[in-house]
């Protein structure tokens, strides 16, 4: 006679394909709505935070110098994409926790209880590469305008410098969560902090060549400005998953 089957609480959560549909649908429009207002409030400070943006070129040209834009609306388009894109940092702790919510249903009710920690480690670990960037981009930009001839000038162009600036500071932000995957990826026993350890030498590599891949310009300070911080990250969750796994 077989036995009755157990039904246990991840049983419960399992759900339908229609339903995980319905799910990332709630989870894509609350993250939408989340990222719209904060977007407001992002283009009200915009002012702000472009004076802190531009703060890395003042440092290298001096400053009170101006930064140039040549059409009649890329100004307004300027304030709107620095607005969009503050929108979208003050948004992501709610869009990492629909995320979360997301994903969580997958889980182990023990791999569930790290929720908070995920959304929070997240977070920092976004600013924290945010900080990062400010710190590197005087660093690379000395590197990069004062290369060559001192005949050739640069002109500091609003929308060309904003651009760089803001995929730096995403590359930079998002690159620095590569330690939290690391860490739920060793917490679910996909990896184990003795076959990273054993590894590292490969993985450093290999953050040198990503860094060098997703970083603009061909320029050699950049990349390594990016890796080194990448690697001490990457051995701290060696770390942090030695000590989750006991």
């Amino acid at each position: 006679m077989a036995k009755p089957r157990v039904v246990s609480d991840d049983d419960e959560r399992r759900m339908t394909v229609i339903e995980h549909l319905e799910e990332l649908r709630r989870v894509l429009i609350i993250s939408l709505i989340a990222w719209a207002v904060a977007t407001v409030i992002g283009f009200l400070v915009s002012g702000w935070v472009l004076s802190v943006v531009l703060g890395p070129v003042h440092q290298v040209i001096g400053a009170g110098k101006p930064i140039y834009f040549t059409g009649p609306v890329d100004k307004f388009f300027l304030y709107f994409k620095v607005g969009m894109f503050t929108g979208f940092i003050l948004a992501s702790p709610v869009i990492l926790w629909q995320v979360w919510t997301f994903v969580a249903p997958g889980l182990h009710r023990n791999e569930r209880r790290f929720a908070l920690g995920f959304v929070t480690s997240a977070v920092l670990l976004f600013a924290l590469g945010i900080g990062f960037a400010f710190f590197a981009m005087p660093i690379a930009l000395r590197f990069l305008i004062g290369f060559g001839t001192s005949e050739i000038q640069y002109l500091p162009l609003a929308s060309s410098y904003i651009n760089f600036v803001l995929i730096l500071i995403a590359i930079f932000g998002v690159t620095f969560e590569l330690p939290l995957a690391m860490t739920m990826l060793g917490v679910a026993g996909i990896v184990s902090a003795r076959t990273l350890s054993r590894q590292r030498f490969k993985f450093w590599i290999g953050i040198f060549a990503g860094a060098a891949m997703v970083t603009p310009g061909v320029d050699p300070v950049t990349p390594t400005l990016l890796a080194l911080p990448l690697i001490i990250l990457f051995e701290i969750s060696i770390l942090v998953i030695r000590a989750l796994r006991r």
